[in-house]
Order: structure tokens, then sequence, then C-alpha cells
């Protein structure tokens, strides 16, 4: 089933210069494409948005403070069970317990400073992805 999915590289991944490394592992996926990209900082507004289910709990502010922190890069990514497949390219939030060979099992160093978002839902893809992308069809 083909499907529609938002992936951030957060500000720690763009920091550490590992733009080139993650979008590469996504583009290697067979029937996966990027289909937009945009480098940009995110205002607290637009994290509101995002992160609003997390209103409230301990972690929401130190989340928004560290996502914006630095530049983001946002991806439109396409393909067959791509959200699915996304979550486990990812791995875990711990990188503890994240498996070698997922990006954050790679390249994590943190819990609260982990890389990459991907939407865990269609029905999150399709919210994220309004709010990220709202011009792209």
């Amino acid at each position: 089933m083909s499907q529609r999915t938002l992936v951030l590289l957060k500000p720690d991944a763009v920091r550490r210069g590992l733009i080139g490394e993650i979008i590469g592992r996504i583009e290697k996926k067979a029937d996966w494409r990027i289909s937009a990209l945009e480098m940009r900082r995110l205002d607290r507004s637009l994290l509101e948005q995002h992160y609003g289910e997390h209103v409230g709990k301990p972690f929401y502010e130190p989340l928004v403070e560290f996502m914006s922190s630095g530049p983001v890069v946002a991806l439109v990514v396409e393909g067959e069970r791509v959200i699915e497949g996304l979550r486990t390219l990812s791995g875990p939030t711990d990188p503890i317990a994240a498996a070698p060979g997922s990006i954050r099992g790679d390249f994590g160093t943190i819990v609260r400073e982990n890389l990459i978002h991907a939407s865990d839902s269609a029905e999150s893809a399709e919210r994220e992805l309004k709010l990220f992308f709202p011009t792209v069809g």
C-alpha cells in the first residue's frame, strides 16, 4: 500500500552533519522516494501544533526548546508501507534500545536528542504533512 509520511531530521542530525547519511538510507529503500524537502527553522507556533498531544508532560518544554534550537530538514517520503518502514529504520527513541543498523542505533546518543522524527500512523502523517507542507498535494 503506497503511503506518504513526514520525516524531520532534527537539529542534532543537522548539527552533526548526518543529513546526507540519513537521506541516503531513506533513498536506498526500494520503492521509496522523497517528493519534497526543505531545510528551515521551526517556530514555537508550529511546534505547539505538531507536539500538541504532549502539552503538560515533563518533556514538552525541553522538546520544543530543542526542536527550535537549530534548523531541521523536513521531507515528504512516499512508498510502500513507508510509515511503518521509517519507524523501523529510525529505531526506538532510546538509542540504547535501538538496534544496530537503525538510525538511532547507529548515531543516537541521548533520548531527548534523537536525530529523526517519522510519523507514527497514517492519521498522524496526514495531520503533520498539512502542517509542514500545506501546498504539497
